[in-house]
């Protein structure tokens, strides 16, 4: 007699691997030991078990395992977060919506992300770049990080709520312990760092209503991305509700700021430690000959730029790992997936992968070079995630690390402090643990 599929796959076996303590599994070792992944993928393989925020997860690492939850999106998985995370971002955000909505709300927010968009975009970025190197370079020595935060916000909440200055403002302030809980044991104790999230997620909510009602009493609601969704519609002609309008800004200033920071963070860093590769970046820069605010044909015409930002995200990936839920039984590698257990699939380790990256410790943008790139189709590469869920904002981010590295390179120098821890803190986004010190000056 023949066994059907599901008998099949349900007489497989579970991943290998431990579920941990009670109720919290393996969740504190997971946040604090930075050899979490790499101890397991030695005792277990690529493909293993553990428990964390609260669930059974099974985390699966490479090319193939990307490729497979990637085109299996609402089949055998969709999109999941832990709870701090979904929490915080809140019930109408596109990031923790799946199906129909999150399919009709992506097209919309793409609006603010497509070629024109991003085109009139470029001067406000030049601008408020400009300020900050000059600023930069009149302190002399400072902690970048913290710097790179507010010079990141100022563009987002700009560009996406006209709010000039917004590192500045009560949503700036808001904004950072907003950030730290998102990744977190939701425990809402108020001294928690989920507690004080949650506080400040309601006093966000209360700034970006001000401002939302505000526009709509407007003459004119506006050129930016608020502008845009206050217009918008959905299938059946009706405009987004108040509390979607707040969740789905809060989104879209997150995007514009945390994994941007961490990115542009992790390229001053590796290219003060890689004067080779300063000097042909300098070298493309002179040879461009771009003299004040650059046009999107000139950003895109930095290809050894483009290599270098590349491999300053395979190495150090903003977002280093996502969720899924599966949504049915299935099998992956000989293994039995239960319906309702999470997935997480791992960016950074993917990105070490030796098979597809040798040296994959080294800093290396040759190997973005144009006759030397790995296959797209793999899903060997994923910074910005893939598939149907790929970062809505993509395009955003590459611009302004494209001009951003670009006003750097061509005017200013930088050299780190000596002596500073530069580990890596991972969470919410990897940034050098004592804040990047730099000596910072015009060239």
């Amino acid at each position: 007699m023949n066994m059907s599929t599901s008998d099949k796959i349900h007489s497989l076996p579970e991943p290998p691997g431990s579920g941990g303590l009670p109720l919290i599994g393996e969740t504190i070792a997971f946040f604090n030991d930075p050899d979490f992944n790499s101890k397991r993928v030695a005792k277990y393989g690529k493909i293993y078990q553990t428990n964390i925020f609260g669930s059974p997860t099974v985390i699966m690492i490479g090319s193939e395992a990307n490729t497979f939850l990637f085109r299996n999106e609402n089949k055998y998985v969709v999109s999941s977060w832990p709870k701090s995370t979904r929490t915080l971002l809140g019930k109408k955000s596109l990031s923790v919506n799946n199906g129909s909505f999150h399919t009709s709300r992506r097209k919309l927010l793409y609006q603010a992300f497509q070629p024109r968009a991003l085109a009139s975009y470029i001067p406000t970025m030049t601008q408020i770049t400009d300020a900050y190197l000059n600023k930069w370079s009149e302190t002399g020595t400072l902690a970048w990080y913290p710097e790179l935060r507010d010079y990141t916000f100022d563009i987002a909440s700009n560009l996406f709520v006209s709010t000039e200055v917004g590192s500045q403002t009560a949503i700036g302030h808001y904004f950072e312990d907003w950030c730290a809980g998102l990744f977190t044991l939701p425990i809402s104790l108020p001294w928690t760092k989920f507690g004080k999230a949650l506080k400040a997620r309601k006093k966000l909510l209360k700034s970006l209503e001000d401002i939302i009602l505000q526009r709509q009493q407007a003459d004119e609601p506006g050129e930016d991305a608020l502008g845009l969704l206050i217009q918008a519609k959905d299938e059946a002609g009706n405009g987004l509700s108040l509390e979607e309008l707040k969740d789905q800004i809060l989104l879209l200033l997150f995007a514009g700021h945390e994994t941007l920071t961490s990115a542009i963070a992790s390229f001053c860093l590796l290219t003060a430690q890689h004067p080779d590769v300063l000097a042909k970046l300098r070298a493309e820069q002179a040879n461009l000959n771009i003299t004040g605010t650059p046009t999107l044909a000139d950003l895109q015409a930095m290809t050894y730029l483009e290599q270098v930002l590349k491999e300053v995200m395979r190495l150090i990936p903003p977002v280093g790992s996502a969720f899924r839920e599966a949504i049915a039984t299935f099998e992956f590698a000989g293994y039995r997936i239960p319906k309702g257990w999470n997935i997480q699939y791992q960016i950074a380790q993917t990105h070490q992968d030796k098979d597809l990256y040798p040296e994959s410790d080294r800093f290396n943008p040759d190997r973005f070079a144009a006759d030397n790139s790995i296959d797209k189709s793999s899903f060997g590469y994923i910074p910005f995630g893939g598939g149907l869920r790929e970062c809505i904002g993509k395009e955003f981010a590459r611009l302004e690390m494209r001009l951003f590295a670009s006003k750097l390179l061509q005017n200013y120098q930088w050299e780190l402090i000596p002596e500073q821890n530069l580990d890596l803190v991972t969470l919410p986004t990897p940034h050098p643990r004592d804040g990047l010190k730099v000596n910072f000056s015009r060239r």
